[in-house]
């Protein structure tokens, strides 16, 4: 038996805010506990009067634990609930609209450390609550205003497995000629099952690497990168197959290593793909988000397209893709939103979708990205309490204003972006976690080693300053 010893308060308890950019998240049985989790279920239920809703969860230790309690907390609610176990977060986004339920509910903390977990609500669109919608959820919760069913309406509750009808529309709709080697990698999360399955059955010769579910993620990260993925890197060299896929915790997004046991960049293959949506849809708006690259408007713009960036988070995206009729949107964190198809970010559909594109240009992954430029980016993480992060921000925004002298645009939609002579800069509150993030790209590694200089200096003497 593991016995853990708890800390009185947790360094990252959630913030006096609920909800992050990502919903709510915070360390099992010290943030997130299940007394959270009934009151959060029962708020659904009295939210805009929802009475059936999907729930689904990763493979995370704890998951089983919080879906009790907040079915629970649902069907004293009223709500009839169908519990479908253990499922990606785009599949559980997909059901929520294709099987006409009023509410999904996804139980997970996508990438981040086992120890964590995370509760996020979709509407009947299959999008994810935003601000205003998260809102009048937390305002429920915090004055315990759950409207609870008669005895004799309580919910019911079904365990059933609708996943046949996310996979038969994969099939259905997406059809691949080349019968391509590659091995997939869902890092004992969520799609263990049904990414090695849904290949094959598209015709790929499959090697499953870390198919099996298990909540502690003991073969890597839950996050996906070029540092947790370089021994899959060093299997696509080894046995000669055309490309390697990883996915994250809960399948919301996918890291690419090409055929030559390469990890693929982000950005890069980010902005490739948007030039490929460019040229192949009926559209010229490319979604993504203030983090992204300088790439993605250099391949995008040179075909005649235009790119819109919004606040990090796949909800804004989301909502920005539709709002816009945007051909393809997406992060540079492998999260990419295909709207033809459904508006969460999906990285099992991302990966076939990427291998059909290799497919009609003819080109192998190291030749698809190859034409996008390689720009030098830097990111620093600088703690700073939750209470404090937001205000830090706004007090070292126009710090740096005034700490550059070639400021070109700038962007205030989440945090500030400063487009640069030689590249830009990012500051912005991390919307899940106790820290302040500086992202720089610049044209060389000189470049953005300056601009990174000059921002850190800012932010560590606004923390320092506001701190006191």
């Amino acid at each position: 038996m593991l016995y853990l010893t708890i800390p009185e308060k947790s360094e990252y308890c959630l913030s006096p805010k609920l909800f992050g950019s990502s919903g709510i998240r915070g360390l099992v049985n010290l943030d997130l506990t299940t007394d959270l989790a009934v009151k959060i279920g029962m708020t659904i239920a009295t939210f805009s009067k929802n009475r059936k809703v999907l729930v689904a969860r990763d493979t995370r230790v704890s998951g089983l634990m919080l879906e009790n309690a907040l079915v629970s907390g649902l069907l004293a609610g009223g709500a009839d609930v169908k519990v479908l176990g253990i499922l990606p977060t785009p599949v559980l986004a997909y059901l929520t609209r294709c099987l006409e339920a009023d509410a999904g509910v996804m139980i997970t903390a996508s990438h981040n450390p086992p120890q964590y977990n995370g509760i996020k609500i979709f509407d009947e669109n299959g999008i994810a609550y935003n601000d205003e919608k998260q809102d009048e959820i937390e305002e429920i919760i915090r004055k315990e205003k759950f409207r609870l069913a008669d005895w004799q309406k309580i919910g019911e509750a079904e365990f059933c497995d609708k996943s046949g009808f996310y996979t038969e529309m994969i099939w259905e709709k997406v059809k691949l000629q080349k019968k391509w080697s590659l091995i997939v990698d869902p890092g004992c999360g969520a799609t263990y099952n049904l990414a090695p399955k849904i290949f094959k059955g598209l015709g790929c010769r499959v090697i499953a690497a870390n198919a099996h579910p298990d909540g502690f993620f003991p073969a890597r990260s839950p996050e996906p990168n070029a540092e947790t993925l370089k021994p899959l890197a060093k299997l696509v060299k080894r046995l000669g197959v055309d490309v390697g896929v990883a996915y994250d915790g809960d399948g919301d997004r996918v890291a690419f290593i090409d055929e030559c046991g390469e990890f693929v960049d982000f950005d890069r293959v980010l902005a490739a793909y948007a030039a490929y949506a460019i040229k192949k849809g009926k559209g010229k708006t490319i979604i993504t988000n203030v983090e992204a690259s300088m790439c993605v408007e250099k391949m995008v713009e040179k075909l005649g397209g235009k790119v819109v960036r919004t606040r990090v988070g796949d909800v804004y995206v989301a909502e920005e893709i539709k709002r816009r009729k945007a051909v393809f949107g997406g992060e540079p964190c492998g999260a990419w939103i295909h709207p033809q198809y459904h508006y969460c970010p999906d990285g099992i559909l991302s990966s076939i979708l990427l291998l059909k594109a290799l497919e009609n240009e003819n080109k192998k992954l190291s030749e698809f990205v190859a034409e996008t430029p390689r720009y030098t980016t830097l990111r620093e993480n600088i703690p700073c309490k939750n209470e404090l992060k937001h205000r830090v921000v706004e007090k070292a925004a126009e710090e740096l204003k005034a700490a550059f002298s070639s400021v070109k645009d700038f962007l205030d939609v989440d945090g500030l972006r400063l487009t640069l002579e030689e590249g830009w800069i990012l500051i912005r509150a991390s919307g899940t976690e106790p820290l302040v993030r500086l992202t720089v790209e610049g044209e060389s590694l000189k470049a953005a080693k300056k601009i990174m200089e000059k921002g850190i200096a800012v932010i560590r003497t606004a923390v320092e300053r506001m701190s006191k």
